[in-house]
């Protein structure tokens, strides 16, 4: 799934200009992306201990269909930089500045 090219005058009327545009999205989809890998290995852990454990060393561990499920399903979702692009256009995204410490007074 490639991601769409947007408007560069888009992303300016969102944010005050296009590199604050670009930060906003890069955090939100590492913060997406986050997500979408504990919500992943969450599904696989459960499904996973539905599974026995071979008894003798020269057996194959058995594959989980449902777990190959979860995977193309994961697989099958937007990607995350996708999903903060759609986020920031929507205005679904709320930023803000993060409040400078004052300088240490002179002695």
């Amino acid at each position: 799934m490639p991601i769409k090219p947007i408007d560069i005058e888009a992303l300016t009327g969102k944010a005050e200009n296009v590199y604050e545009a670009i930060v906003i999205l890069l955090k939100r989809s590492r913060q997406i992306n986050e997500e979408m890998k504990i919500e992943f290995n969450q599904r696989i852990e459960m499904l996973q201990s539905r599974i026995f454990e071979p008894e003798e060393e020269t057996e194959q561990p058995q594959t989980n269909p449902d777990q190959i499920l979860v995977a193309k399903e994961f697989k099958q979702r937007a990607k995350p930089t996708e999903t903060a692009i759609n986020e920031l256009m929507t205005d679904t995204i709320t930023y803000r500045y993060k409040e400078e410490d004052p300088a240490p007074a002179a002695i």
